[in-house]
């Protein structure tokens, strides 16, 4: 066997890559030829209809005579608008998560009593198996949480009894079983990186049963375990608003296209949590975050419309930031005049901000959500509505609470259990067929040539 360098390995895997990128580039005329649904999208940008579900609704536009109407965004989980959702918890000072989650798997409100049970269950299931903590995370540390979440849900289809069975009643008990461990498996594989990777002290807390979700999270994720209700019922916020958002987004759909090979719950949650992973998905606010602390570095004035106008500006025409020309948080891929999600956040964000004295970082926020659709319509030249997103608020929220950056889209990932666990059991009561979408093959049959007369 030849031994390689690293250098003439990668020399070699440059050249591969060369031959790749030519040969796999077709033009994007042909996706209009074959009437190809680029991303699954219809021409009007609406998402083409490739199931059903009870789960989640978002509603943003009506279409009339084929043509989008922009309307307020509204979310709505098993027939309930979570805005009500939400202000109740706002009115009656309490958290919401847990009836948020009896909400999305049962499919109906929870009673008192159902509820208490349901938070019993959950308290309950709050802890890893023996040794996991000492032999599954800590002995492999990972520099990205979201991978080491993935691991780890895989790892606990070993710990199953019963893994294999598709049957609801043993899909809900794993399904209750993920939801309560999943924050664990984020914030100690946190902890392990943190430890392992940059060299800080290791603080392994154990959850308190009498905590809520989000609370146990603040707990576990600070070395003195300490919080505010204020910074514990905006997270708890933050993870209903997260929890559930339709069949459609990319790690829903990407749960319903594995469980309908009929595959265990362990191997849907690993595939649709690498799917949340991607900074076009989940990991969209970590983005959203380091563009505003540039434009706090590069933004003499923040309260000057005109500042921030130029720099948003900039970041259009490739000359700022990461040069994509995004301007992240801004926008959405069905929400059209409002997400109602950041508007539920925002509320939280401005009431954190009180408290932490950051009220001009807040403003500033304000500004590019007010200025930037602005700015995109002048040098678009379109008159296209454009709102904030959820991700615009949430990295902000999670840094005023003092939440690593390598935990924002984890956190995220925690929510999404609930709803992806939801449509794990939907796909396997009313599926029956496995998702086979078609790709168009293009290119053009070529002969076979023997080995000895290739040039």
């Amino acid at each position: 066997m030849k031994e390689f360098t690293l250098q003439e390995l990668d020399e070699y895997y440059e050249r591969s890559a060369q031959i790749i990128d030519t040969d796999s580039y077709y033009s994007p005329d042909l996706y209009s030829k074959y009437n190809v649904k680029r991303g699954l999208r219809n021409e009007n940008g609406t998402g083409v209809v490739v199931g059903l579900t009870e789960i989640g609704d978002v509603l943003s536009y009506e279409i009339v005579d084929n043509k989008k109407v922009p309307q307020e965004g509204r979310l709505i989980y098993r027939g309930v608008d979570v805005n009500e959702l939400v202000e109740a918890c706002f009115r009656e000072n309490r958290f919401g998560f847990e009836e948020c989650a009896y909400l999305l798997l049962f499919g109906e409100l929870p009673t008192k009593e159902q509820l208490n049970e349901f938070y019993n269950v959950l308290s309950f299931h709050r802890t890893l198996p023996d040794g996991f903590v000492r032999e599954i995370i800590m002995k492999a540390p990972s520099t990205n949480i979201m991978n080491k979440l993935a691991r780890s849900i895989l790892v606990a289809y070993s710990y199953d009894p019963n893994p294999e069975d598709t049957s609801v009643k043993n899909l809900f008990r794993q399904s209750v079983e993920i939801i309560s461990r999943i924050p664990l498996m984020a914030a100690y594989g946190y902890q392990a990186k943190s430890h392992y990777h940059l060299g800080r002290s290791l603080f392994i807390h154990r959850p308190r049963p009498e905590l809520s979700t989000a609370e146990n999270i603040l707990c576990l994720t600070r070395p003195d375990c300490n919080f505010t209700q204020l910074e514990a019922s905006t997270l708890d916020v933050c993870m209903i608003l997260h929890a559930e958002h339709g069949g459609g987004n990319n790690s829903s759909f990407t749960s319903h296209v594995v469980a309908s090979t009929g595959t265990d719950i362990y191997s849907c949650i690993a595939a649709a949590l690498g799917s949340l992973k991607g900074p076009k998905h989940g990991g969209a606010n970590l983005k959203v975050m380091e563009m505003m602390d540039e434009m706090k570095q590069e933004i003499p004035h923040w309260d000057n419309d005109n500042e921030i106008c130029d720099y948003l500006l900039k970041i259009l025409n490739k000359q700022a930031y990461d040069r994509s020309g995004l301007i992240y948080g801004l926008g959405h891929a069905v929400y059209t005049l409002s997400d109602p999600r950041c508007v539920l956040l925002k509320k939280k964000a401005k009431e954190l901000a009180k408290e932490k004295g950051r009220m001009e970082e807040y403003h500033l926020y304000e500004s590019v959500e007010r200025l930037g659709p602005v700015v995109f319509n002048e040098k678009k030249k379109t008159d296209r509505p454009m709102c904030a997103n959820v991700d615009f608020y949430s990295g902000f929220v999670y840094n005023m609470l003092n939440i690593p950056l390598d935990l924002y889209t984890p956190l995220f990932a925690i929510s999404r259990a609930v709803g992806l666990c939801a449509h794990i059991i939907e796909e396997n009561i009313n599926g029956g067929r496995i998702i086979r979408p078609a790709y168009k093959n293009v290119r053009e049959r070529v002969p076979y040539v023997p080995l000895e007369q290739r040039k």
